[in-house]
C-alpha cells in the first residue's frame, strides 16, 4: 500500500485526482493540502506517507519550496511534481530542491499509476516533453564566475525581483504591476540570465548581495 499526500491548491482538481486514484486498490490518500504550508503541518501530525504529488503554484508557500522543506524534515519521502508548469525554470528548480520525478497534469490515470509505481521502484517518472528539457537543461554549461558586482537590473526587473522576495506567486506579481502573467515570466527569465542563477532562492540571495533590491 502507497500511502500518499496531494498538495494542490484547486480543490476540484485535488477531488479530480483523488477521484482518478481510487481506482487503484494499492493507493491510500492520506492527506490533501491546499498549499505547502499545511501540507508540512499535515505531516507533522502524521507523517505515514511515502509519495507525495506536489503542485507547484499555490498560495502561501507553492511547490517548489514546499519540496525543498519536506526533503530536510522527511528525505525518505518521494516527491512528484504534478503540474501544468513545463518552463526550464520550474524544471530545474523543483529537482534541485529534491523532487524525486516531475509529470504534467494532462497525463492520463494509467500513466499517472505507472508513475507511481516507477517512483516507488527507485526510478524518476519524467513526462517525455520534461526528460527533453531536463537533458537540454544539463548540456548547458554552469557559469558561476561572472562578477555580480556588473549586473544591472532594470527598474521593471528590479520591483519583480522584489516582490518575488517577498513570496508573492507571478499571478500575484501580475496583478499588482498590472502587467500579464507572461510578462512577468520574462522578467524573471531575464533577471535570472543575468544574474546567472538558476531559480528563486538563488537571485534573491545574489541580488542582496550586490545591493540590487
Amino acid at each position: 500500500m502507497v500511502r500518499i499526500a496531494i498538495a494542490e491548491d484547486n480543490s476540484f482538481l485535488a477531488h479530480g485526482l483523488i477521484e482518478r486514484l481510487s481506482g487503484y486498490n494499492d493507493l491510500k490518500i492520506k492527506h490533501v493540502a491546499a498549499n505547502g504550508a499545511i501540507l508540512l503541518n499535515m505531516l507533522e501530525q502524521d507523517k505515514n506517507v511515502e509519495l507525495i504529488l506536489m503542485d507547484i503554484q499555490m498560495p502561501e508557500m507553492d511547490g517548489i519550496e514546499a519540496v525543498s522543506e519536506v526533503k530536510k524534515k522527511y528525505p525518505q519521502v518521494k516527491i512528484i511534481m504534478l503540474t501544468v508548469m513545463d518552463d526550464e525554470e520550474s524544471i530545474f528548480a523543483s529537482i534541485r530542491n529534491g523532487a524525486d520525478g516531475y509529470l504534467l497534469k494532462d497525463i492520463d490515470s494509467d500513466e499517472l499509476y505507472a508513475g507511481i509505481q516507477e517512483i516507488m521502484d527507485g526510478g524518476a517518472p519524467m513526462s517525455p516533453s520534461i526528460a527533453l528539457k531536463t537533458l537540454k537543461l544539463l548540456r548547458q554549461p554552469l557559469q558561476n564566475d561572472v562578477s555580480s558586482e556588473k549586473v544591472e537590473l532594470s527598474p521593471r526587473e528590479t520591483e519583480v525581483l522584489v516582490q518575488l522576495s517577498k513570496g508573492l506567486n507571478y499571478n500575484e506579481i501580475a496583478d499588482n504591476l498590472n502587467i500579464s502573467n507572461g510578462t512577468v515570466r520574462k522578467h524573471v527569465e531575464n533577471t535570472y540570465r543575468k544574474l546567472q542563477v538558476r531559480n528563486k532562492v538563488e537571485a534573491i540571495d545574489a541580488a542582496k548581495r550586490s545591493r540590487l533590491i
